[in-house]
């Protein structure tokens, strides 16, 4: 294996770097040849974000022990390093960038490596090595060109997930969704000890560790969710976009205001609270694809920030936790509280307020989308004209700042503006007014909230809320847990809502409770007909041909849609790291393979169907899987085997925290060892496929 200097990466234009937030004593070094580490350093996973046309960053934080009480990870007091590539191909043969980075000490061994150079509008794959060991291959992209308008964008979004209250099914199933951006709205973790949060009939997992309030404690938490294999694989399918909420630092903050005043939680002075900002901060930045534009100056950190998408969309992505005034009334629902109509409350701060209505009257995309946290349009609990009772902590609470940041995009004649939203636990599709008191104020935006990933356990699945009927423009609700999918094209924006039956257990299927469409020019919801999950066969070939040839959306039980099984081993799969599943149960989202000889692999079932054997020997006759339920290349043949309906799936015991990092981790498309795949072209004209093994590291 040759090293690649940083010299000669630089020297080739092709700019990469690690960016520590601390300075660095003097420690030891390795190189990626002589890590010295005896396990595999990747329990982590892999990640990308940030995308922009000519790169993106990719991440990865090397531990060999997640849960470990110091927040290190297990890793030795020295620096180690990695180095990492990027393809153009899944199997990693079409190779045009590669670099070394030390992972260092001072930011717990994490790497965050900014590209730069590539080509605008692509698809590309990337991966990690130390010593002997290799990460999973990831999947990311570069954004369109300034001036181009893409065809279509397949973006999902998510929020609130804690590990506590079930599993994180919902993110490999979002995985197999194969979206080709990814937004994550805040609370991607909590802070509270085992036992302090409970939902009725007992948390399934625990939380490891004290409430986080130290950098280790904080770097432990990040550690324990990132080890999940469905975090894993949501975040090896795309690159994503995150923004936090009040969770990833404390309940319900507010600047420089904690929840509460409990001196054990750092909450107890102002000099404290900082203290423990600053410590959540880093954590942050270390554990997320993040640019260097958005490393922490102590407890302050810029996370807002405009992504622009070719002409077809900006993403500007806000912070409402860091700038804001404190809640009024103590927090919560409070009825009739004059304060919040103040004009000079906010709930962004001067400087990002101005920062958006600037990015509005500077657009020239289709849509402008506002990627947020919390409630935005009005929904008051009390019928009473005469009683507004609404929550202090929403938008609500910050009535003046909500009408400026709405009246600026009319203004600026913004096309397109959708809000996105987490936090609720419940999803939703509103219309946006100007003023809300007003019957005939025009609707001239649009907000989706997306429920949960499991906050909250299971859900009631009701579709029901009596609010709705005195405040007509929320016109949808429902209470499971899932995600949003959503695709944007010149003509319309739709919404998927996609929901899971229970989250108590694992491997539930997923299936699409309502779809919305907005077109362009028309702001408000229109309802669409939601589409049966489980539905393959003709319709869903033909609507897979009618896609756009980049980035194709449709996927089947993998997740796949580029990647298709050709050449599968032989024998028992024996690594088999998924700490939510069983062995029948191993939702590779991100993976191109199946066990091998007389085999029937149930990958989880999910939206699409199954991946089957043929039960012959690779290499002694027609030893090839089929994706049935996803689209494939013209002229590609699949074998005829039945197709089963979506069920459940077997549900394994619950462990403690170490026995459930320790079951074992999927193995994702690109893993070397006993694997082999094909990665069809990007040209989907040409039927030739790229045969053989993943091409071992350099």
């Amino acid at each position: 294996m040759d090293n690649i200097s940083r010299r000669s990466l630089i020297s080739a234009g092709l700019g990469a770097g690690l960016v520590a937030a601390l300075p660095g004593a003097a420690v030891a070094v390795s190189t990626a040849d002589d890590a010295g580490l005896r396990t595999d350093p990747f329990l982590l996973g892999i990640a990308s974000g940030e995308p922009w046309p000519d790169g993106f960053v990719i991440w990865t934080r090397l531990a060999l022990d997640a849960i470990a009480e110091d927040g290190l990870g297990g890793m030795p007091s020295r620096n180690v390093a990695v180095a990492w590539e990027v393809a153009e191909d899944a199997s990693m043969r079409t190779v045009v960038a590669r670099g070394v980075e030390q992972a260092r000490i001072e930011t717990a061994h994490s790497v965050h490596v900014e590209l730069k150079g590539l080509k605008p509008g692509r698809e590309y794959f990337y991966r990690f090595r130390t010593g002997r060991h290799i990460s999973p291959v990831g999947r990311t992209l570069t954004s369109p060109a300034p001036h181009e308008t893409p065809a279509a964008l397949a973006m999902a979004f998510a929020s609130c997930a804690q590990y506590e209250h079930g599993y994180f099914t919902a993110y490999s199933r979002l995985a197999q969704d194969h979206p080709d951006l990814v937004l994550h709205l805040g609370d991607y973790l909590y802070e509270y000890k085992k036992d302090s949060y409970v939902i009725g009939g007992g948390n399934p997992r625990d939380h490891a560790g004290p409430e986080t309030v130290s950098l280790a404690g904080y770097r432990q938490r990040h550690a324990q969710y990132k080890a999940d294999a469905d975090l894993q694989a949501a975040h090896a399918i795309a690159p994503w976009l995150v923004v936090w909420d009040d969770h990833e630092v404390d309940n319900n903050w507010a600047d420089d205001v904690p929840e509460n005043t409990d001196a054990a939680q750092l909450n107890d002075t102002t000099e404290h609270f900082r203290q423990r900002r600053a410590a959540a901060f880093q954590a942050y930045y270390e554990n997320m694809p993040l640019r260097a534009s958005s490393v922490p100056a102590g407890f302050d950190m810029k996370i807002y920030r405009t992504i622009q998408w070719g002409q077809l969309a900006n993403f500007h992505m806000m912070d409402t936790r860091q700038y804001r005034d404190d809640q009024l009334a103590g927090d919560g629902w409070q009825k009739n509280v004059a304060g919040r109509l103040a004009e000079d409350r906010t709930i962004t701060g001067a400087e990002q307020e101005k920062w958006l209505l600037d990015g509005f009257r500077n657009s020239t995309q289709q849509w402008d989308i506002l990627g947020q946290q919390v409630f935005f349009a009005e929904r008051d609990r009390n019928r009473a004209p005469e009683i507004d009772d609404v929550s202090m902590d929403g938008w609500d609470g910050y009535a003046a700042s909500r009408r400026r940041i709405t009246q600026g995009w009319v203004d600026a004649n913004v096309r397109n503006a959708v809000v996105l939203t987490g936090d609720v636990h419940r999803n939703w599709a509103n219309d946006v007014k100007v003023d809300y008191k007003d019957p005939a104020s025009p609707v001239v935006g649009s907000e989706l909230v997306c429920t949960s990933i499991n906050s909250t356990g299971n859900g009631t699945g009701s579709t029901t809320d009596p609010t709705m009927a005195w405040n007509p423009h929320l016109k949808f609700t429902n209470d499971n847990r899932g995600y949003v999918n959503t695709r944007l094209t010149k003509d319309a924006m739709t919404a998927e809502f996609r929901v899971l039956d229970y989250v108590t257990t694992p491997g539930s299927p997923v299936s699409t409770k309502a779809s919305f469409a907005i077109q362009d020019g028309v702001p408000g919801m229109q309802a669409r007909q939601p589409k049966n999950p489980c539905a393959g066969g003709r319709r869903r070939r033909a609507r897979a041909r009618r896609r756009p040839p980049t980035f194709p959306r449709g996927s089947c039980a993998h997740g796949q849609t580029r990647l298709r099984c050709d050449s599968i081993p032989s024998g028992p799969v024996t690594d088999a790291r998924h700490q939510n599943l069983g062995e029948n149960e191993r939702p590779n989202a991100t993976a191109a393979f199946a066990p091998g000889r007389g085999s029937s692999h149930d990958p989880g079932d999910g939206p699409h169907g199954r991946l089957h054997g043929t039960g012959e020997a690779h290499g002694g006759g027609k030893q090839r899987p089929a994706c049935h339920r996803g689209p494939r290349p013209s002229g590609a043949k699949l074998p005829q085997v039945r197709r089963p309906a979506c069920r459940d799936h077997q549900r394994p015991g619950t462990e403690d925290a170490r026995d459930q990092l320790d079951r074992g981790r999927t193995r994702h498309f690109g893993q070397t060892e006993g694997w082999q795949m094909h990665a069809l072209p990007p040209d989907h004209e040409k039927q030739r496929r790229h045969r053989g093994a993943v091409k071992p590291f350099r």
